[in-house]
Formats: C-alpha cells, structure tokens, sequence
C-alpha cells in the first residue's frame, strides 16, 4: 500500500494555484493547480488577423513573472519594446520575445477577456480554461498564490 499511496503523490501535488476572479466582486471564478514548476500562458486570438497570441508567465520564488510572449505577426498593437527581452525569429514569419522577467506587482493583475472571438484563456499543464466563457467583457483578477 505505501508504493502505492508514493505513487500518487507526484500527480496530486502541485506548485501553486492561479485564481480567477471578478475584479468588482471578488467572486471566484477559476482556481488552477499549476504544475511544478509553475508556468503557464494567457492565451488569445488577435481581434483583426485571428492568429493566436501567447504570453507565459511562471512562479519565481513565489513571485509570478513574465517570462516571454510569442506573436505570430507585427499586427497593430503588438510589437517589441526595445529593452524589454530578446526578440527573435518563431521560424514561421512571427517572433518571440525572450527574457522579459518582468515581475508582476502584487502577484495579480487585472484582464478584460474579450469576446469569445477573440478567446482570452489560460493554459497550465493539461489544463485549459476559457476567461471569455466566463466573464467575457469583464474585469477579472489573475493572482498567483504561492
């Protein structure tokens, strides 16, 4: 019985949890195991061109940080801000920016998912939820708890 109870250890432990609520309420919408380590994306479709944009973040000694972003185009509104990471080539016509590390204050921040056109999710390990299904055109608070 102690393999047994070793063996599923791994698969229910995790690194930390992201919540998901309204920023008006605080009603919590979402809670995410995240996986170890903790990393994940906040994904969405860009309203004009509808290829997806990624940015990942991860849990640096208990504090979420920016890592990178892929985006598949310069479309408007998203581009490389000089010293912000590294930008470079996706191989496929698009770009990603490295080494952002930017440290989120407060270890939340606040998201209007768009429609569901548009797709605002998040993705951690197997899981993948719809932020727009849930509170599209709202204020919803991202946290990370440690």
């Amino acid at each position: 019985m102690a393999g047994a109870a070793l063996f599923l250890l791994p698969q229910s432990s995790h690194a930390a949890s992201l919540e998901v609520s309204l920023a008006e309420t605080g009603a919590v919408l979402a809670k995410i195991d995240l996986p170890d380590p903790a990393e994940w994306c906040v994904l969405w479709r860009h309203s004009v061109k509808g290829f997806e944009v990624q940015d990942c973040y991860a849990m640096q000694n208990g504090q979420m940080v920016l890592v990178w972003s892929h985006l598949p185009d310069f479309a408007a509104g998203l581009d490389h801000i000089i010293g912000r990471g590294r930008q470079i080539s996706d191989g496929q016509g698009g770009y990603i920016i490295e080494d952002i590390n930017e440290p989120v204050a407060g270890n939340a921040y606040i998201l209007r998912p768009g429609s569901m056109a548009v797709d605002h999710r998040i993705h951690a390990g197997a899981t993948e939820i719809s932020l727009s299904r849930m509170a599209e055109h709202q204020r919803v608070r991202i946290a990370l708890i440690p």
